[in-house]
């Protein structure tokens, strides 16, 4: 693979190494503080259903902003009716000076939009809503303040800025937790802060150029604002990790007294290409997510791959260059034995087990099993405004208006109907009218609002209407909300909330139905959205769990050469996931451990699954591939499996509790889906780093024994 080549080229040219990356830490890194300045919304948006051509028909036709800003006013008993409204025209009157703003629809004129002491208007702008942020904060810069009477921003544009606002707060706040941490336990694996300092170097240049590279790429492509979550996140995992091993494998190769540079050569021949494979699972665990066809979840792909990319280039120049740089501290470090009784925990650890590997493997599954039980209670939906704590005004606000303004457990869907003779032919109108009858006698469906129910004439009185320039003028204020040239639209109430299967099974169904329909019909409204997004992600999942076991499977035979050592280790990465979908369903169904209890944002366990399937890889391989060179040494399962252990237990623990470290700090989180994340992530890490590689692998590969190593002599 030439690993070793370009490794000894660094290490023999240290100061031209540095200065090259010193370069693309200035002028690409430099760039890395720019990228939330170029990344867009969170990308969870249907781009080819019927969702958004109804959502553009709405905006252009019919007046119906998409996604607009909402004023949430609320008065006190004892203020006057008179003066709240008074209040509302004011706030309104300024509002219209705002820049970019291209609508206004307000509660003194539109029925419905004020009830008892709320009332609500609707704003949309020409900014897209991931660059609403100066629009917002103008906005609320002019909000006028009157005793008894309240005015609160809400609405997707706004909620999207208060989870970028806190997602940005989340990030800082687990860099400045999670580095830290991290640095203490490289120190207190090493004792030589030199030693420590490596792999932190490491990871912040791979983060920080990765962002800056990323940077580029959004200014081209639509990026998802995940990713600025993301890429610190997996990308100081892997980056310390595989600085971690090498520097441990390095060390101990200079114990032997070796020259530097044959070392090296040795380190990177066994560590190094554990590292090489390990990143090759991760890299198709994050490729699988592009069968995915969603802007975020390619955006995640593409922003992780990239900095995996990086930190693997990391590993094999920068790296050697550093040791070139630090070898007194390292060599000098080499020369000490390792600390006392270390391998002994490790070998008797080992021992233990294979004495009863039956018995310890049942205890450890069965445990794992347990743990499992809660999925069923998991519960995904798209996330909202409850992504964000119970103290910001935009989920308060959208929590009243649902509350005064919706009815609870039903779901408005938009019906835009195409018609064959721009209504202008008594066809159109029977048909049309023969449509909503048929969606009034739907058991699931509780209102139709239709021009018919509106003026409530039959068709052909209305058809008289559309002819009739004079009668038509006439009717105008009734007619317009509902007829837009050759479009018709119906506002259908069904029983059941957006989220809820009901809801999504009727709207599957009514759009099969439309597809043999006199009149062509199309279906929108936050339940279609959701309904879009549920089978955009489920629908995809079998492509991306064959492609997922199917390349790694392939990667892992290659690295080992035994088929049944590739399926343990793919069967073990999905008990671990399992356990920990078990415990997060656990900690946020009934809001346990102090956290509110709710669903789980759709994508998280998506994110999880292929996250978590590429990083253990990381620990994974590094351990089989030391019980794979010491079985290639000795031809002894037993002792593969004892010398194997004790020689990476302790650098497996420590590269686990670094990924804990640098995850576990987003569990404290602002906001629900970065809180799930961090903990999804760092639970399965930890269930996969201790049950699972010190208890569970021990146990089947000593009860395996040969077999662990076979493969068909056509496959070797």
């Amino acid at each position: 693979m030439g690993m070793h080549r370009l490794a000894l080229f660094s290490f023999r040219f240290p100061r031209f190494m540095l200065f090259l990356w010193a370069v693309a830490l200035l002028f690409i890194g430099s760039y890395a503080f720019k990228l939330h300045t170029v990344l867009q919304d969170h990308g969870l948006y249907p781009q080819d259903g019927q969702y958004a051509q109804v959502q553009n028909m709405l905006a252009s036709d019919f007046g119906i902003p998409d996604k607009p800003v909402m004023l949430l006013f609320e008065r006190e008993d004892g203020i006057p009716n008179s003066r709240f409204q008074r209040f509302i025209g004011q706030t309104l009157i300024q509002a219209r000076e705002l820049d970019g703003l291209k609508g206004l629809v307000s509660p003194l004129e539109r029925q419905g939009m004020l009830k008892g002491n709320y009332a609500y208007a609707l704003l949309s702008f020409t900014y897209p809503p991931y660059r609403m942020k100066e629009a917002l904060e103008q906005l609320e810069r002019q909000l006028p303040a009157y005793n008894g009477i309240s005015v609160k921003v809400t609405g997707q544009s706004a909620i999207q800025a208060d989870v970028n606002e806190a997602s940005h707060h989340d990030l800082a706040k687990a860099e400045l937790i999670g580095i830290p941490l991290a640095f203490l336990i490289i120190w207190f694996a090493f004792r030589k802060i030199v030693i420590a300092m490596l792999p932190i170097v490491i990871g912040v240049t791979g983060v920080t150029v990765t962002m800056g590279m990323m940077y580029g790429i959004g200014a081209k492509l639509a990026l998802s604002n995940f990713v600025l979550n993301v890429i610190p996140m997996v990308g100081l995992a892997l980056s310390i990790d595989f600085a971690l091993m090498l520097v441990s494998r390095f060390r101990e190769e200079l114990r032997k007294n070796k020259p530097p540079a044959e070392s090296l050569v040795q380190t990177m021949r066994t560590a190094g290409r554990a590292v090489f494979f390990s990143s090759a699972s991760v890299f198709m665990g994050l490729l699988s997510f592009v069968w995915i066809p969603l802007p975020m979840f390619s955006s995640i792909a593409l922003g992780a791959m990239t900095v995996l990319a990086v930190s693997l280039l990391l590993a094999f120049t920068l790296l050697p260059a550093l040791f070139a740089i630090c070898l007194p501290a390292l060599q000098t470090a080499g020369k000490r034995p390792e600390a006392s009784g270390q391998a002994e925990i490790w070998v008797g650890l080992a021992r233990f087990v294979m004495r009863r590997p039956a018995a310890m493997g049942l205890l450890a599954g069965g445990l794992l099993i347990v743990c499992m039980l809660p999925v069923s209670r998991m519960k995904v939906a798209v996330p909202g405004e409850t992504s964000l704590p119970q103290s910001y005004d935009s989920r308060l606000a959208a929590a009243a208006y649902d509350a005064n303004f919706e009815q609870p457990a039903t779901s408005k869907v938009w019906v835009i109907v195409e018609g064959n003779a721009l209504f202008l032919k008594m066809a159109d109108w029977t048909d049309a009218y023969a449509l909503a009858e048929r969606f009034k006698r739907d058991p699931s469906v509780i209102r139709v609002d239709s021009v018919f129910s509106s003026l409530e004439m039959p068709p052909k009185q209305l058809l008289a209407i559309a002819l009739k320039p004079l009668q038509k003028k006439k009717y105008e204020a009734a007619l317009q909300p509902y007829l837009h040239h050759n479009r018709m639209l119906l506002q259908v109430t069904i029983s059941g909330d957006p989220a809820s299967g009901a809801a999504m099974n009727w709207l599957r169904e009514w759009e099969q139905r439309g597809k043999t329909s006199l009149l062509s019909f199309s279906l929108g409204g936050e339940a279609k959205y959701e309904q879009e997004v549920f089978d955009h992600v489920f629908g995809s999942l079998g492509r991306v769990l064959f492609f997922l076991f199917f390349s790694n499977f392939i990667v892992l035979f290659a690295a080992f050469r035994s088929i049944l050592l590739a399926l343990k280790t793919i069967l073990l990465n999905l008990l671990s996931i399992g356990t920990s979908f078990g415990i997060l369903a656990w900690i946020f169904a009934d809001g346990r451990l102090g956290i509110e209890p709710g669903s789980i944002a759709i994508m998280i366990p998506v994110f999880i699954f292929g996250l978590v399937f590429g990083i253990s890889m990381d620990y994974g391989v590094f351990l089989v591939s030391r019980m794979y060179e010491e079985y290639g040494r000795t031809r002894s399962n037993e002792l593969a499996i004892v010398k194997g252990l004790a020689a990476s237990g302790k650098i497996i623990t420590s590269a686990a509790a670094i990924m804990i470290a640098v995850t576990a700090p987003f569990a404290f989180g602002e906001v629900a889906g970065v809180r799930q994340l961090g903990i999804g992530i760092a639970t399965a890490i930890f269930i996969d780093a201790t049950i699972v590689r010190m208890v569970l692998v021990p146990s089947l590969m000593s009860m395996l024994g040969k077999w662990n190593w076979w493969a068909p002599s056509w496959l070797k």
